[in-house]
C-alpha cells in the first residue's frame, strides 16, 4: 500500500473505516433485534382454564407436565420474603442453586451473602448465577467475598467474542433452589429497595412464592440449563435432584423460556388469556406488550371478559417504561379495560391470574423484554384455593391504586403524545 500514491492510500483507509463501520453497526443491529413473533395475531378462544382440555393443551403445547402433590406459600414483600430465602439457606444440608438478574446491594446483600459463604465453608455446595448486566452495579467486593468464601459465583453471558450476538439476551429468571426440594421464585431482588413491607416508596411492594413437592425439580432444569452454558458444568446427583414425595394437592407446571429459541412464556400466555371466560386479572411493574398481546386483551374484552391491569404508578424505577406503556393505554380504556396505578410505592409484582382457577407467578414481566428478548421462568398453577388467595392479594393491591381514565389521556399535551410516540420505538428493549 506504501507504493499507492497518498491521495489513494486516503481514500482506500476511508473506504476501509466506512466498510468497518457498516459492519459493527449491522452486528450491533442484529445483537439488539429481538426475535421474531410466532404469533401474529390474537388468538381465538378456546376451552376456558376449569375444563380438562385447557390442561392437555398447555402440556402439549409446550412440553411440560402439569405436576400434582405440590404445595406452594405467597410471601408478601420484603420482611417475609428474605427471612423465610435465608432461613432455608441457612438450614441447607447438600446444595443451594441460586439464579437472579437483578444486582445485589445494601444490608440484605451481606445478609445472603454471609449466609451462602456460610453454608459453603460447612461443606453444601453452593452455586450462584448473576446476570452479568443485572450484576454490573455490584459492588466488587461483594463479588469478591463470594469467589474467596467458597461460593461458585459465575456470571451470565458476560461481554466476550463468543458472546457479542446474544449480549440483548439477558436472563431474568429469579430461582432458589435448597437441596433439591425447596424451591423460591417471584419477583424480588436482593436489595434494600425490597425490604420492609411496602408503606412508603422506600419500600418496594412485590410477592414471592415458596415451592415444594415434585415441581421443584423442573425449577431447578431450570437453572441447570443455564449454569451449563456458563460454566460448562452439568447438574446431576441427589444433591440437585434428589427423590420428592408428594407434599400438597397443588398442580402445577414450570414453564421456561430460552432466547435463541421459540419463546414459550409469550405464547403460554396468549394461550391462557385466550381461554378466559369470566376475568383477567394481571400486576406487573412493567406494561409494554406486543401488538398481539393487546389484542388479545381487547379480544378478551370484545367476548365479555372483565380485565383489570394493575400497574406500577408514580413510583417506578424506569419511568421510560411509564411513559412507552401509555402508547397503548386509550384503546384499552375504550374497550372497557381497567386500568389501576399502584399508589404507596412501586409494585413490582408480577402475577397473571384467568376466571377463578389458574394462575400464573415467576419472573416474566408483561412486556415485549419477557415476551421475546429474555429468559424468563414462570409456574402455572391449576388450584382454584390457591387462585382464590391470589386474587385477594390483587384485590388488596386494588385498593390501594387509583383507576385511570380517558380523560386523563386527554389531558396530555401534544408534546408528551410525540414523546412516547418517539420513544416507544424502544419498546422491545425496556
Amino acid at each position: 500500500m506504501r507504493f499507492l500514491p497518498h491521495r489513494f492510500r486516503r481514500k482506500l483507509r476511508a473506504v476501509a473505516a466506512a466498510v468497518v463501520g457498516l459492519l459493527l453497526f449491522w452486528f450491533l443491529l442484529i445483537a439488539l433485534l429481538p426475535y421474531r413473533r410466532e404469533l401474529r395475531a390474537a388468538l381465538p378462544e378456546s376451552a376456558p382454564p376449569d375444563d380438562p382440555q385447557f390442561a392437555r393443551d398447555m402440556a402439549g403445547l409446550f412440553g411440560s407436565p402439569i405436576v400434582a402433590g405440590n404445595q406452594i406459600d405467597t410471601l408478601l414483600n420484603g420482611d417475609e420474603i428474605f427471612d423465610a430465602m435465608l432461613r432455608e439457606i441457612n438450614g441447607a444440608q447438600r446444595s443451594v442453586t441460586f439464579e437472579t438478574y437483578i444486582y445485589w446491594n445494601g444490608e440484605i446483600a451481606d445478609r445472603f451473602c454471609d449466609a451462602l459463604i456460610a453454608r459453603a465453608q460447612a461443606g453444601v455446595r453452593v452455586k450462584v448465577l448473576i446476570d452479568w448486566i443485572g450484576s454490573l452495579p455490584m459492588a466488587d467486593a461483594l463479588l469478591d467475598r463470594m469467589h474467596e468464601g467458597g461460593i461458585e459465583l459465575r456470571m451470565f453471558r458476560p461481554m466476550r467474542p463468543r458472546t457479542l450476538s446474544r449480549l440483548n439476551n439477558r436472563t431474568h429468571r429469579k430461582i432458589l433452589v435448597v437441596d433439591g426440594k425447596t424451591g423460591f421464585t417471584g419477583g424480588v431482588g436482593i436489595a434494600d429497595q425490597w425490604r420492609g413491607q411496602a408503606r412508603d416508596p422506600s419500600e418496594w411492594r412485590d410477592t414471592h412464592y415458596r415451592v415444594r413437592g415434585p415441581v421443584v425439580t423442573l425449577m431447578q432444569n431450570a437453572f441447570a440449563h443455564n449454569w451449563v452454558e456458563a460454566s460448562g458444568e452439568l447438574l446431576r446427583g441427589p444433591d440437585f435432584f434428589p427423590s420428592l414425595a408428594p407434599v400438597g394437592s397443588m398442580q402445577v407446571q414450570m414453564i421456561k423460556s430460552n432466547t435463541g429459541s421459540r419463546n414459550e412464556i409469550h405464547l403460554m400466555l396468549m394461550t391462557a388469556l385466550a381461554s378466559a371466560s369470566r376475568h383477567i386479572r394481571i400486576s406487573t411493574p412493567y406494561f409494554v406488550p406486543d401488538k398481539v398481546a393487546i389484542a388479545q386483551l381487547l379480544a378478551a374484552r370484545a367476548r365479555g371478559v372483565e380485565v383489570d391491569l394493575l400497574l406500577a404508578g408514580k413510583h417506578t424505577d424506569s419511568w421510560l417504561v411509564r411513559r412507552v406503556s401509555r402508547l397503548s393505554w386509550r384503546d384499552l380504556l375504550e374497550a372497557g379495560i381497567r386500568i389501576h396505578e399502584f399508589s404507596p410505592t412501586f409494585l413490582h409484582a408480577k402475577l397473571i391470574l384467568v376466571d377463578e382457577c389458574w394462575a400464573s407467578v415467576g419472573s416474566a414481566n408483561f412486556d415485549e423484554r419477557s415476551f421475546r428478548l429474555n429468559d424468563e421462568a414462570n409456574l402455572n398453577v391449576y388450584d382454584g384455593e390457591f387462585v382464590r388467595h391470589q386474587i385477594r392479594v390483587f384485590e388488596g393491591d386494588l385498593a390501594r391504586a387509583r383507576q385511570v381514565t380517558v380523560a386523563e389521556l386527554n389531558r396530555m399535551s401534544w408534546l408528551d403524545h410525540a414523546q412516547n410516540t418517539v420513544l416507544g420505538i424502544l419498546r422491545p428493549h425496556l
